[in-house]
């Protein structure tokens, strides 16, 4: 008797284990199930800004109709450089972007001088969009026919921080590739896989930078947390392919 009940209790004892070993397999699939979603989730999908035939998803900024001064030539988005000064040509992205992964290829001209900006806000005060848009520079850091401040060379977060000096840039008339990374205020610049600028925006810092620099008379700088994505015509020829963003 002594030894049937024993052996009861024992078959009861090991079914428990077994149950709670089952259900504690199932639970930590499930976590790691949510875990993958989760990434997935945080990681986005890459979404095209250029179909490679047309200027689609587009626009002038703070001009609505046809873009007349941007074609598209072998699969690329050109600039014509049509615009006088800094001002007058540049095109944004239909939609707006807070936290991003931007990616693109790019090339320009000998003397030339383009940039791709973010965070662009666009409304009849402002004339352009680097009032508002911070900017990737694009320059022929070379034999562009001014002197050149390290802030103002090829990669760099212009007027604010330059790139490093140990970056990897292709000579004019050869494509590069470019990203922007911005997410809640941490923003990297890399140019052909290498990182070469990162900072973080609103802080401290970055206040000081801004209100003692080239922005100080301009207080809506860099300070939008969503805005357009924005190609800039600078007066010179600057292509553009591949362009593709990622929301974080």
């Amino acid at each position: 008797m002594i030894k049937n009940i024993a052996q009861t209790a024992g078959y009861i004892l090991a079914v428990c284990v077994l149950i709670s070993c089952t259900s504690s397999k199932r639970t930590h699939r499930n976590a790691n199930s949510n875990s993958i979603i989760s990434e997935k989730t945080m990681m986005g999908t890459s979404e095209s800004l250029f179909d490679g035939k047309s200027l689609a998803g587009w626009h002038a900024f703070n001009k609505p109709g046809e873009i007349e001064n941007w074609t598209i030539i072998d699969g690329a988005m050109v600039c014509l450089g049509a615009a006088e000064g800094d001002t007058g040509g540049d095109i944004v992205s239909d939609k707006e972007y807070e936290n991003f992964e931007l990616n693109w290829d790019w090339k320009i001209d000998q003397g030339g001088n383009s940039g791709v900006m973010y965070h662009v806000i666009e409304d009849v005060k402002y004339k352009a969009p680097w009032e508002t848009g911070p900017e990737y520079q694009l320059i022929d850091d070379l034999s562009y026919p001014s002197k050149l401040e390290n802030w103002q060379l090829t990669g760099g977060d212009y007027a604010m921080n330059p790139p490093s000096e140990t970056k990897k840039l292709n000579p004019v008339g050869e494509w590069n590739s470019s990203k922007i990374i911005f997410n809640r205020g941490h923003v990297e610049h890399w140019l052909n896989g290498e990182k070469i600028v990162e900072f973080t925006a609103w802080d401290p810092k970055w206040e000081q930078e801004k209100n003692t620099g080239k922005w100080k008379d301009y207080p809506d700088y860099g300070s939008a947390k969503k805005g357009r994505i924005s190609l800039q015509d600078h007066g010179n020829k600057a292509y553009f392919k591949n362009i593709t963003i990622k929301e974080l």
